[in-house]
């Protein structure tokens, strides 16, 4: 299906000349590059966890070295957050955060990750209430034009990479991700917590987790223009917005290599099913209570439209129901892997009962509004669902899925 796309796509565009760019590295040479000299910059867990495993272990060394236990010979809780791709539907997620926030029972999380939008919020989320302000100013005061900025359609097609440029969003990230945040990153990584940005290798075709902590601490003179630029990359709709250049060096020759949205392999993320992470650690004798909570910054029921018979609205009617469904089953897998891992499930997503209309992408008044509802569902005790809709009837009681 998606070859064939692909190939109506180079019949029906007119004839373009394509942009030039430096050589992408030889696709078996990839994996082993490392990002300015760091071995644990990133992780490639579609094919093997063992690089994300053994950062995981020297974590949680450094967790109980920082963290003593508590007067009962136990340790707190450890809680991982998971936040979803959705666009302008991430205000959602700030919302619910900020809103948990002023419930005063907001945790903090061991490990957060982050996608599309989530990889924006998540910086913020990581590094906790402090930052509440900041999360809010992003999603409530953003208008359009801070975003993106529209190009003329035949000259995208003709000329370019993408139908839209996101120097405003790069400005607007550069606003926010500084030093000072940079360095409160590094400090928390020493801890012994771990912040995950998720981007897609176009050349490749691959998953990329980014280890923010480790870039943060590395104290390379080009950690923050890296730390920007895998945001911006986790964030680029391929097509929608221009994909994200990085730059790497193998055997002494330059390359870039292309990135772009993470939500073109995964729409959320936890930890890969192979990293087999409860047995892993219970063999090594860290045992402990955990809960995923997993934000999905969109709807899980289907949305009914009429759909116009017209290329355009059944291509664009099309791939939204792919991504609807891409990030419902992986939903579901996190599931079904925290729940083999003995690990507790929380999951929030945008309800029914949010009714107002979605006009156009990143419109002010829609942003706030669903900011607000997230805000109020958690500051007055959100109703974390146990399950994924469709594992329990609608209604039933459930009691939590036992944790250790």
């Amino acid at each position: 299906m998606a070859r064939w796309l692909a190939a109506m796509l180079l019949l029906v565009l007119p004839a373009a000349c394509a942009l030039t760019r430096v050589p992408a590295p030889p696709g078996p040479d990839t994996e082993a590059i490392a990002v300015l000299g760091l071995p644990n910059a990133r992780f490639w867990v579609d094919r093997s966890p063992e690089g994300l495993l053994q950062e995981v272990i020297r974590l949680s060394e450094r967790e109980a070295a920082t963290t003593p236990p508590g007067p009962d010979g136990r340790r707190p809780t450890t809680s991982f957050l998971a936040i979803s791709g959705g666009g302008d539907d991430g205000a959602f997620g700030a919302g619910l955060l900020v809103g948990w926030s002023a419930a005063g029972t907001r945790p903090q999380f061991q490990v957060v990750t982050g996608i599309s939008t989530g990889a924006l919020t998540a910086p913020f989320a990581f590094l906790g209430p402090d930052y509440d302000t900041q999360l809010r100013e992003v999603y409530t005061g953003s208008a359009r034009r801070d975003i993106v900025l529209l190009r003329w359609l035949g000259s995208a097609l003709l000329f370019g990479e993408a139908l839209a440029d996101t120097a405003p969003l790069y400005r607007l990230i550069s606003r926010y991700t500084n030093e000072d945040m940079l360095a409160a990153i590094a400090r928390e990584y020493a801890k012994g917590r771990l912040l995950l940005i998720g981007t897609t290798n176009l050349d490749l075709q691959r998953p990329v987790l980014w280890n923010i902590g480790a870039i943060a601490a590395s104290g390379h003179p080009e950690a923050l223009a890296l730390f920007r630029s895998i945001l911006l990359a986790s964030a680029s709709i391929p097509g929608a917005f221009p994909p994200v250049m990085i730059d790497v060096e193998s055997s002494g020759r330059q390359y870039q290599e292309m990135h772009v949205d993470g939500g073109a392999t995964a729409q959320v993320f936890l930890y890969p099913p192979s990293l087999q992470l409860g047995r892993r650690l219970r063999d090594r004798g860290i045992q402990r209570e955990r809960i995923a909570y997993v934000i999905r910054n969109a709807r899980m029921d289907p949305e009914w439209a009429s759909t116009e018979r017209r290329l355009m609205r059944i291509a664009a009617r099309s791939i939204s129901t792919m991504i609807h469904f891409s990030g419902l089953n992986d939903v579901v897998r996190i599931y079904q892997t925290t729940r083999r891992d003995h690990i507790g499930f929380r999951l929030a997503y945008i309800d029914a009962d949010f009714q107002m209309e979605h006009r156009q992408s990143f419109e002010p008044a829609y942003m706030r509004a669903l900011f607000e509802y997230g805000y109020e569902k958690a500051r007055n005790g959100y109703p974390w669902r146990l399950r994924p809709p469709g594992f329990a009837q609608e209604g039933q009681a459930s009691r939590p899925d036992p944790v250790r």
